[in-house]
């Protein structure tokens, strides 16, 4: 592989409403795949995970997180936009403290970003069907349940 890829690290943030699962929607425009991904981003460098994940969801969807715990690390290797990827993805447990994020069902667009934002059913990604978006990282669904 080439000398300028790098394994990235980053830090998610599953926030969770009931059954429901906070995330963005990606489409690759490559391949028109649909992922869905809880919000979140890379960790910078000298920067703990969970500070990450705090700056994230703030510069994100201006919001702040509580009751932060640890879920488990997943990694994760794939091709986005004709691209490898690999990451490392610190995947918490969190709770947003404005109530009123959790009475809407969607958020809007992340900030400086074109991805929508909003509640879905967990059960929406345990489908086997191929045409099924895909809840990204893979593993994520059974930490979730665990």
């Amino acid at each position: 592989m080439a000398k300028s890829l790098r394994i990235r690290p980053i830090a998610l943030a599953a926030v969770r409403r009931g059954d429901d699962l906070l995330v963005y929607e990606g489409v690759d425009r490559v391949s028109d795949r649909r992922i869905f991904r809880p919000l979140g981003g890379g960790v910078e460098f000298g920067e703990r995970a969970v500070e990450a994940v705090h700056r994230e969801l703030r510069e994100e969807l201006g919001a702040e997180l509580t009751n932060v715990s640890l879920l488990g690390v997943l990694e994760n290797v794939f091709q986005w936009e004709g691209r490898p990827h690999h990451e490392i993805a610190f995947v918490f447990a969190a709770d947003l403290v404005d109530a009123s994020f959790y009475a809407r069902d969607e958020l809007g667009k992340v900030l400086d970003a074109n991805d929508e934002v909003s509640w879905q059913p967990i059960s929406r990604f345990t489908d086997a069907d191929p045409s099924t978006p895909q809840l990204l990282p893979p593993g994520l669904l059974p930490l979730l349940s665990g």
